[in-house]
């Protein structure tokens, strides 16, 4: 794992020539983002899985503040330590020492790191925080974890860490159901990031929680064309439901599944 707290920031098993090396590549953050319920916390958590498998250190922060996503994604018998995305947030500055000491480590996957709020904490929790924040956070980030791996909350126009997120990213995967609501949410939601760092080419439209019933000319006729159309799964779906998204992946059923997060994993990080 990443020992932020046990002296070395990166795994006990690699070195920090090695991650060094890791992280000269041209995307280091990822910021995951969409519609609602179009999957971005199942996708994010799937894809920070894959690359800790792979021995890469990954960290993977959690913005919601309305519906914490810690409680959520897998048991608390699995972490350790209960530390909270809000502690940083309401400092004066961030460093690299104040994330350190807000991370939380998962007792199963050695290469994983998490940062989120915990149960019961909501957005005025903590004092509010400003861009400014935010993009210190981001920034520490990238000198601290080779991969970063944001799940944003659908909601930018309240949400300062997501849109943040989504203008200082690498790249973007953009999240949406095959349904005339979810176009309806991105009509809505894309004029508020008109800033100049909002580049729409880093961005990677994705057709989400596809159904056999969903025919790729449908798909493409709703969203336009997309990179990546990731499968429905039952068994995915059932460890959401169970908020246990770290077990793996078994059955015949999420074997697309699967192979699309192997293919977003190599498109985007070369992994």
């Amino acid at each position: 794992m990443l020992n932020f707290i046990k002296g070395s920031i990166f795994s006990r098993n690699t070195g920090v020539k090695a991650q060094a090396a890791e992280a000269e590549k041209d995307v280091q953050v990822l910021a995951v983002w969409g519609s609602p319920s179009s999957g971005k916390t199942t996708v994010s958590v799937k894809l920070a899985k894959h690359l800790a498998d792979k021995k890469r250190n990954v960290v993977l922060l959690l913005c919601d503040m309305t519906a914490p996503m810690l409680p959520c994604i897998c048991p608390p018998s699995d972490l350790e330590w209960e530390r909270s995305l809000g502690s940083i947030l309401a400092a004066t500055h961030v460093t690299d020492t104040l994330i350190k000491q807000n991370c939380i480590t998962h007792k199963k996957i050695s290469y994983l790191t998490l940062i989120g709020m915990l149960k019961g904490e909501n957005v005025f929790t903590y004092p509010p925080y400003n861009a400014e924040l935010a993009t210190e956070l981001l920034d520490h980030l990238r000198d601290i974890a080779p991969y970063v791996i944001i799940d944003c909350s659908s909601y930018i126009a309240n949400d300062i860490l997501s849109a943040v997120a989504l203008m200082e990213a690498d790249s973007v995967l953009r999240l949406v159901n095959c349904d005339l609501k979810s176009i309806s949410y991105l009509s809505s939601q894309l004029p508020l990031l008109k800033d100049n760092k909002w580049d729409a080419d880093k961005q990677y439209k994705v057709a989400s929680n596809v159904k056999t019933n969903q025919a790729s000319e449908h798909i493409e006729q709703v969203l336009g064309n997309v990179v990546f159309k990731i499968p429905h799964s039952d068994e995915l779906e059932n460890q959401a439901l169970a908020g246990d998204l770290f077990r793996d992946l078994v059955l015949k059923d999420s074997r697309g599944f699967r192979k699309e997060i192997e293919k977003i994993a190599k498109e985007v990080f070369g992994i």
